[in-house]
Formats: structure tokens, sequence, C-alpha cells
């Protein structure tokens, strides 16, 4: 009998590895072959400089106060004139809430939709403490060591510029796009797009205007950021996650710091036992939808171990979810997020303060809502004594995006684009994990993506929002070229496209 069930396990096991072993053989790659895009004569220095100058520009919004440095966001919009007078020469140009630029780009065949490219002004503000950290001051527009440094050079600037590069170089060769182009330049993204992205979508709306895609920011090159890929790999948005911020607020016994309330009574103490379950119980995390078909698409380009454990999730699935667990950047694509961001308590160290409030936020996973996720939050916080514990939904949330088809022709153009022009990096979709402005637009097109062909490695996804924003001059010229080639390709025949 013993013999009998080791042979039963020894048959099992093998049984197994060869199911594994063909089921990994059978994932062929995904990566599509294309010719390689015609060379293109940028002058990167000089179209740096003109990067470098709009980076002076301190175009920080605000979501209270709409004309916050509206003096800086004019003085950029005349740079833009300045330097690219072919394109406002030909592009008709609106203002649309007060300070968001709208060209449009009329294309040949009135019967084609139009496109939308997407790219905002504003910034975000430097960190109070920070600015000494800056191996350049960040809004000096620093050319140096081959990169442009300064607060959005990054995000997003470089894609806004690259743009209108790209723009001013086919009119100068003369090209005339089949589909009419929109370029929408938000100046408040940083603060939900509620004046600018949103009032451009609801203007295009009223106009009758479908879209047959929107290129917004987004998801990057990534170098070395997946662990077994060792190929660079160009990940396009297909959706982003929603966003919702609650408010916890706890009323408790106040009083002299010398005769402490009993125990469970005191706002702080209660506000810090709800964070503390909330944290604990996490949203759970799932390998599906989009992080799904990202590795599908991953998984025959990786190396060693990796291929075969996201070529077979169905017997390793456990095991890479706790593994992608483990770090900020992969969990963020497997779950709802929970991030406290604000408490607010006291005011004097032998006061005991009767109130106590705290901000969460929440980025919403598709498939989760706002009402699940306010749900979850009862369910991990409750057992609150009765009238002491509130919770509010704070301004500006969100659900998550629709899921943009892969399949479609628009997204099978920006893969063989990319493809043409990064012939050694492997497209796959991805999930944007930030806001962005382009989800504002989910009435006027069904298909989004959120791509920007900028480089990163691990080291350099501290600058985001952080210090010492750059892009290199190298970069900044694919950047360009890739809006260049885009614009030529969406002129060309489905069938004739690279």
């Amino acid at each position: 009998m013993v013999k009998k069930a080791i042979l039963s396990f020894a048959l099992l096991i093998a049984a197994l590895v060869v199911a594994v072993a063909v089921n990994t053989w059978r994932q062929g790659s995904r990566q599509v072959s294309v010719p390689p895009a015609p060379a293109l004569t940028i002058d990167t220095d000089a179209a740096a400089g003109r990067l470098a100058v709009a980076i002076k520009f301190k175009t920080i919004s605000s979501l209270e106060d709409s004309n916050l440095n509206a003096d800086q966001f004019t003085a950029l919009h005349a740079h833009l004139q300045a330097s690219y007078p072919r394109a406002h020469a030909a592009l008709k140009r609106e203002l649309v809430g007060g300070l968001t630029l709208l060209y449009t780009w009329p294309g040949t065949d009135p019967s084609a939709p139009p496109v939308l490219l997407l790219a905002h002004q504003d910034v975000v503000p430097i960190a109070p403490s920070t600015e000494a950290k800056w191996q350049a001051s960040p809004f000096a527009g620093e050319i140096k060591e081959g990169y442009v440094w300064g607060r959005g050079a990054w995000d997003n600037k470089a894609n806004l510029i690259g743009q209108m590069e790209a723009v001013e170089m086919l009119l100068a060769e003369g090209f005339k796009p089949r589909q009419t182009i929109y370029l929408a330049m938000g100046a408040d993204e940083e603060v939900g797009g509620l004046r600018g992205a949103k009032k451009v979508a609801e203007l295009l709306a009223s106009r009758g205007v479908k879209l047959d895609f929107v290129l917004d920011e987004g998801l990057l090159i990534t170098e070395g950021i997946l662990k077994g890929l060792s190929k660079p790999a160009a990940l396009i948005g297909i959706a982003e996650k929603g966003y919702l911020s609650v408010e916890m607020h706890t009323h408790g016994t106040p009083g002299h710091s010398s005769m402490p309330p009993p125990a469970g009574t005191g706002a702080i103490g209660m506000l810090s036992s709800a964070l503390t379950r909330l944290e604990d119980k996490q949203m759970p995390a799932h390998i599906r939808g989009v992080a799904q078909e990202m590795f599908d698409t991953i998984a025959p380009e990786m190396d060693g171990f990796g291929r075969v454990a996201l070529s077979n999730l169905w017997l390793f699935g456990p095991l890479v979810q706790r593994q992608l667990e483990g770090a900020a950047s992969t969990n963020a694509m497997l779950r709802t997020t929970t991030a406290p961001t604000i408490f607010e308590a006291g005011n004097k160290d032998n006061v005991i303060p009767g109130e106590a409030k705290a901000t969460v936020n929440f980025r919403l996973l598709p498939g989760d809502t706002q009402e699940s996720v306010l749900k979850h939050v009862r369910d991990a916080v409750g057992g609150q004594p009765e009238g002491r514990f509130e919770l509010k939904t704070l301004k500006g949330a969100s659900e998550p995006s629709p899921i943009s088809p892969t399949a479609s022709a628009s997204y099978q153009l920006l893969n063989r684009t990319l493809r043409s022009l990064f012939p050694d990096t492997l497209v796959a979709p991805g999930l944007m994990i930030a806001a962005t402005d382009s989800r504002h637009f989910t009435e006027v097109s069904q298909h989004i993506y959120r791509f920007s062909p900028v480089r990163a490695k691990p080291e350099d996804l501290a600058r985001f929002h952080g210090t010492n924003e750059r892009v290199s001059i190298a970069n900044f010229g694919e950047l360009i070229r890739f809006y260049v080639q885009l614009l030529r390709n969406t002129s060309l025949p489905a069938s004739t496209n690279p």
C-alpha cells in the first residue's frame, strides 16, 4: 500500500510538472512585430530650452482659488504662442474655464472621429523644508548633466511641450491630419480638473463630439521595476483607480491631563484605535481584471521562474500575490488601498481634547465602488461608542474608470507605434493607480489610455511629486518623436499602420 501511495504521488508530481512545463511553453509572446519608424531629426537642445522656460512659470493650482498664480499661467500661454507660431496660426485656440487651453487642428476627413491628446499646465508645490535638497532650483528651469530639472519637468510640462513641438514639426513639413486633433491642456489637474478637463469634456459633448480615443499622461516606460523582467516595459494604462477620501471624527471626554477619562473614551484614543483597525483590515487583494491581463502579456517575456509562475497562476497565484503585496507599487495594482493622510487633535500638552479628526484616502480598484468602500470602513471600525464616532465623505470622490479594451484599433495603434519606436521594449496594458484628467472624458470616448514615453527606473519614482524632478534631454527627444509618429499613424488607413 505504501509503495502504491508513493508511486501515485510521484505520478501526480510528474503530471503536474509536465502540465506546468507545457502551459509555460504554450504562452507565446504577445508582442507585435512592426517595421521601425522612419528616422526623425529633432533639435533636442532647442526643444529642451523651451521646456526649461516653461518650468520657470510657477503654475501651482489651487482647489479653492481659481485665480491663484493666474499671471504665471498667462505667461506660460504667451511662451507657447511665441515658441510655436505655426501651431497658433493653423490651430484654433480657446480658453476654457478661465485658464485651460483647448486647441483644435481640423482634419481632412470630417467623417473620421477625432483624437484628443491631454496634458496639464499646473504643477504641485514644493514640500516645505525640502528646497535645499534639490540639485537645481525647482523653478529655475536649469539644464545640466543632460537633464532638464525642475517642478513639472516630468509632471507634466514635458508632455505639454512635447505635443506642441510635434505639432510644430508636422506643420513645418506640410502634414495635414486625417482626423481632427484636439489638444487640451488643463490648468487644475493637480486639484481635480473640475474647472479645466471637466469643462472641456462638457464643451465637446455639447458640440456632439465623439472621440476615437483619448491619450493622457499615465504609466511609463519602466526599467528594472518589474522583478524578473530584464527588458524595459511600456505600460499603457487602460483604466485608472477611483478616488475617495473620508473624514473620521471622534467625540471624547475633554479635561485636564492630570485626570484623564476612562480608557476608550478619549477622542484621540478612539480615533487611533479606529485607524489601527482600518489599517489592519485592508481590503482584499486579487490578481484579476487589468492586473491579470498585464501579467498574461508580460509572462512570456519573464526570466526564469518568473515566467513559470506568471504563466501558471492557477497553481502559483497565492505565491505571486504574496510577493506582489510586499511592494507598494505592485500592491496598489491588486487592491483598493488605504492611506491615513491627516490627523488633527489637541492644541496644548496638558489639555485632553474633546474632538479628533483624521482623513483616510482610498484609491479604488476597478470592481470596487465608493459604497462598498464605505461599508468596509464601517465594518472595520465597528464597535465605536454610540454618538461618539462620525464618518463623512469629502469632496472630489470619483468611481474607478471603465476599462478600455486592448482589442480596439486605438490601443493597437498605440501598441504598434511604440513597438516601431522602441523595438526592444515590451508593451502591455496596465492600471493607472493615480488620478488623471482623462477620467472626465468617459462620456465622449470609450477608448481612454494613459501613457507617457518617459523612462523611469526604481530610483526615479521618488522624483514624481517629489524632490529633484527631472527629465533627460535624450528621453525628451524620444517623447517628441512618439507624438510625431503617433499623429502620423492616426492619418494612415488601419491596414497600413506600422
